[in-house]
């Protein structure tokens, strides 16, 4: 980013959309966006509102810095201009034949541990690309920085932080899955947010994230190396929304351990790393992952007993609930809200437990539609006793 004066900063128009609509918006009438990298003092102005009678309104964004970038293209943070209010824009080229997925998903959700959307629309380069804009909600940290904060001092996270941390991700898994049944498939530390005061955690970029239907084929070169379940390295095309709760396994994994449980440098790599933890699969385990794989040359490893992964001093729920996520075949892994219940996380549902500067914990009980279908048994292990009397009800409406 160029240091030193800068040219007066150029109006970027475009159309705003309402984000609850089902419908996507054709934009026709977005104006010419000259440079298409946001740089500080950009301002993007859009109009809101002039249906049924509602008067239009304007609403201006000033991108303020690059938040992340990749081949999906650009996060900035931007400054609502009449509000004030920080945002977080996910800027990225549209192809006009088709509907965004992203979009549409995110439409559906509506839960505090995941990225909410606010509003999102269109603009137009002078090389007549379109662009969609997803104007999210902004939260200021990741989990990998934070994970890099920890490893930087040469300490590993705090207990209390893990339960809070990986509670509040399978608590937004058991959202995505039961209720708009999304998976997202590219759960990693980088896509999870952490708001430094409150230690509220969202999952967020929904850019690889997909309804799965059953019997339908989906790719299986997807989510990212380290946190991939194995039957997507067996190359399996009919896969589940467990492959999310292998993801969020080796995520707890890493806070426990500091660095990450499986680097692998390749697919091969990663199966291997994997296979030295839990052993060489056997033919029923992976029938279970991939039924249309032959290929059963591997070399015969013992499993590597998990607290023998772990430091001596790791509580065994910690243990416990690792391998529950860890497993090789799919359906014997438990689901995000079983996850939830697990006794590790218990010390969160005590009814004195604090953050350690003494804070209240975020919400943790408010919750939505996840519950619909769990069995009463479930739901008394999810909703303490004490948040229980406080609501007056079988279930809180919220906290």
């Amino acid at each position: 980013m160029p240091l030193g004066p800068q040219p007066p900063p150029p109006e970027l128009d475009a159309v705003m959309t309402d984000c609850r609509r089902p419908e996507m918006v054709e934009d026709k009438e977005a104006s010419v966006v000259e440079n298409n990298d946001p740089v500080t003092g950009h301002i993007i102005s859009t109009t809101i509102g002039g249906k049924n009678g509602e008067a239009k309104r304007t609403i201006s964004y000033m991108a303020e810095r690059v938040v992340g970038t990749g081949s999906f293209g650009i996060v900035f943070q931007a400054k609502c201009l009449e509000t004030g209010e920080t945002v977080a824009i996910k800027k990225v080229l549209q192809d006009k034949r088709y509907k965004n997925r992203e979009l549409q998903l995110m439409r559906s959700m509506d839960h505090p541990n995941v990225v909410s959307l606010k509003h999102c629309f269109f603009s137009t380069t002078n090389r007549d690309e379109l662009f969609l804009n997803l104007v999210m909600e902004y939260v200021p940290e990741t989990l990998y920085r934070v994970l890099k904060h920890y490893s930087n001092v040469n300490q590993r996270m705090p207990l209390i932080y893990v339960k809070l941390y990986t509670y509040q991700i399978f608590r937004g898994l058991a959202y995505i899955h039961t209720v708009p049944g999304v998976c997202h498939r590219d759960v990693k530390p980088q896509n999870l947010l952490v708001d430094p005061l409150t230690h509220q955690v969202k999952l967020c970029d929904f850019g690889s994230a997909k309804v799965l239907v059953k019997g339908e084929a989906n790719i299986s070169y997807i989510c990212s190396r380290y946190y991939r379940a194995p039957e997507l390295i067996f190359g399996a095309t009919e896969y589940s929304t467990s492959i999310d709760i292998w993801s969020a396994g080796c995520v707890l994994a890493e806070l426990l351990l500091g660095q990450p449980l499986f680097p692998g440098g390749s697919a091969v790599d990663q199966l291997v790393e994997i296979i030295k933890v839990l052993g060489t699969p056997t033919r029923e385990e992976i029938r279970c992952m991939n039924p249309n794989y032959n290929e059963f040359r591997f070399p015969q490893i013992k499993a590597h007993p998990w607290h023998k992964v772990f430091h001596k001093r790791m509580p065994p729920e910690a243990i416990d609930l690792a391998s529950r996520l860890l497993q090789y075949s799919p359906s014997l892994r438990c689901t995000a809200l079983e996850a939830c219940a697990h006794p590790f996380f218990d010390e969160l549902r005590e009814p004195n437990a604090r953050l350690p500067n003494g804070r209240p914990l975020p919400p943790l009980f408010n919750f939505k539609q996840e519950l619909v279908g769990a069995s009463p048994e479930l739901i008394n292990k999810l909703i303490p006793e004490h948040i229980r009397r406080l609501v007056g009800l079988g279930y809180p409406a919220g906290t």
